[in-house]
């Protein structure tokens, strides 16, 4: 069954990866390195099965390629997924275990930051690999991408705007946010600054205070969320909430928010969202700010030149847009078909990741 998912949607390998003395149990996915090695962040998650955690793995390997495609990156997709309980499980001895099985790897796989990992937890890595992203600046890196994954939805939504209400400003407008994370909070507050107004949920009581008290949101219920009247909604949690039940219930033109895997069914949810009358934004075009900005860190990380590539996000947005109009499609597919023409066109001009090639990394 698993070489038969591979087949099906072109993956190139799977590490299972296991030290016994540290506890680790791990699986890299790599999907594609058409256009480079492949850049994918490690996520740590108490799977309930191995099953379940192969599934993820390769759900969001694939993802990542289309992510790092669209965004115009010379880097191919891949993740990791740690099986255990960030808050019980974690050590150094695990991480570097895992950054020995990625330097295995020999520079087809980057890691980086995602779900439950952290700065320090690259670092760990980092003693064992060059081939990692997202540590501190003392190891070379830039440190936590949250802000700069803000900062693209800051613009994917300037230009969701732009393309909903004919102008990008966002003052005024009242933004729907479900989940106020790392992420999401830094990215309120630009929408703060701007003069927009927001309303906020979250499971955690304490990230909606904070919200209310330092940003002046209006928190509603986490169910709530869905219905009340805005000019754009932004998911920032969990995937899969644009469904059968949910869409209906939007009260919005547009939503355009950071979470990953927003449409339960693409082909489905992506033609209904359309019929309801509201834009969507693709996820991966939205949030891909972050893999923008530990990018850099290939070529020696400057972070004038991130924000710049950051902002491009803007005009890729339009690009999707554009297209979903041109070729009368979802913006979902849309989306898909600026990652695969981006990765056809290189595939006449290059051929599987080779470490013979050229390698960009520079650190230590």
């Amino acid at each position: 069954m698993l070489f038969e998912e591979m087949v099906n949607r072109d993956y190139e390998q799977v590490v299972f990866c296991h030290d016994k003395s540290s506890g680790l149990k791990a699986i890299i996915a790599i999907h594609d390195t058409t256009l480079g090695p492949a850049l994918g962040g490690c996520r740590m998650w108490p799977y309930e099965t191995e099953e379940e955690a192969l599934t993820d793995a390769l759900r969001l390997a694939r993802g990542m390629t289309y992510k790092n495609a669209a965004a115009g990156l010379n880097i191919g997709g891949a993740k990791t997924v740690i099986i255990g309980d960030p808050k019980k499980d974690k050590s150094e001895a695990l991480f570097r275990a895992l950054g020995r099985y990625i330097e295995g790897l020999n520079g087809r796989y980057i890691t980086a930051e995602d779900v439950n990992t952290t700065v320090e937890d690259m670092n760990y890595m980092f003693e064992e690999t060059n081939y990692v992203t997202g540590s501190s600046s003392a190891a070379g890196g830039s440190g936590n991408p949250s802000p700069k994954t803000a900062l693209g939805v800051y613009y994917a939504m300037k230009a969701t705007a732009k393309e909903v209400y004919g102008s990008d400003s966002l003052e005024g407008k009242t933004i729907s946010v479900q989940g106020v994370g790392n992420v999401s909070y830094s990215l309120c507050e630009m929408l703060h600054e701007e003069g927009a107004k927001l309303i906020v949920t979250d499971i955690n009581q304490e990230s909606i205070d904070r919200a209310v008290n330092n940003l002046g949101a209006t928190a509603v219920g986490i169910d709530e969320i869905y219905g009340v009247e805005a000019d754009i909604f932004c998911p920032c949690a969990l995937g899969g909430i644009l469904n059968d039940d949910t869409i209906p219930q939007l009260k919005v033109k547009a939503v355009c928010g950071s979470s990953n895997n927003q449409l339960l069914d693409i082909e489905k949810h992506g033609k209904a969202i359309e019929e309801a009358g509201i834009v969507y934004a693709p996820d991966y075009i939205v949030n891909s700010g972050g893999v923008i900005n530990v990018a850099e860190e290939l070529s020696g990380y400057d972070e004038a030149k991130a924000d710049r590539k950051i902002k491009e996000v803007y005009n890729q947005m339009t690009k999707v847009f554009e297209i979903a109009k041109n070729e009368k499609i979802t913006t979902a597919m849309a989306a898909d078909h600026l990652a695969e023409s981006r990765i056809e066109e290189m595939m006449r001009v290059r051929s599987t990741f080779l470490q013979t090639e050229k390698s960009s990394i520079t650190k230590r």
